[in-house]
């Protein structure tokens, strides 16, 4: 789990106790750790922007001075993927894993990037600019889900944006309140949304993939 405040990442054990998996890169301590995403083979893919500290960008306990994207191998192994977003929030892979997505919360765009055979990315390309859903509603890129057939279901302004493989919007939920994230669920035809203070599930005629 990303501990944000605590600027790392850990796993609950059975016993309720945690095991700091990582907390570093290159001797700096990340900024504040804020999405993830696993890959099949244990390979952790996990965003690093600064939201979690008290003046964010400005903040005197930052020590890196960009905000990743990384990749953690089960054998704690961290390699720095991207350094050049702004503010790197929500992550997720395609269906087959051979994309990955991370979306940029302060210039509201995402990303895409071709996964290398040795877990590295390469490619990356713009998939879609949001500014222009600005009109819709409060809220920005954040975090997101795949389903089964390799949409996005991403927050951004306005609720959740459903965000074809080609970069195209082709659904959205409305919220009216800046909208965090969402998650599939239950049978996997449930989508449950964060939005402000409220918490919504919505039944789906799609499944989340990997389910």
């Amino acid at each position: 789990m990303n501990q944000h405040g605590n600027r790392r990442i850990a796993r609950k054990e059975a016993d309720g106790k945690e095991t700091v998996l990582v907390d570093h890169y290159e001797g700096k301590r990340f900024n504040s750790p804020n999405d993830l995403a696993y890959k099949s083979n244990g390979d952790l893919y996990f965003t690093d922007p600064a939201y979690g500290l008290p003046k964010q960008l400005d903040d005197p306990q930052k020590e890196l001075t960009f905000q990743g994207v990384y990749r953690l191998t089960p054998d704690g192994k961290v390699t720095l993927l991207d350094k050049d977003l702004k503010a790197p929030n929500g992550i997720a892979f395609s269906p087959d894993e051979k994309i990955l997505y991370v979306n940029d919360s302060i210039e509201v765009k995402w990303w895409a990037y071709d996964v290398q055979k040795d877990g590295t990315v390469a490619n990356k390309r713009l998939l879609l600019d949001g500014n222009d859903q600005k009109k819709n509603g409060p809220g920005t890129a954040d975090g997101m889900k795949v389903d089964a057939h390799g949409n996005l279901y991403s927050a951004g302004p306005g609720g959740i944006l459903v965000i074809s493989p080609s970069g195209k919007i082709i659904g959205r939920f409305s919220m009216g309140v800046p909208t965090s994230n969402c998650a599939w669920a239950d049978d996997g035809f449930t989508l449950y949304i964060t939005a402000n203070t409220n918490l919504y599930k919505i039944k789906l005629s799609t499944k989340g993939a990997g389910w």
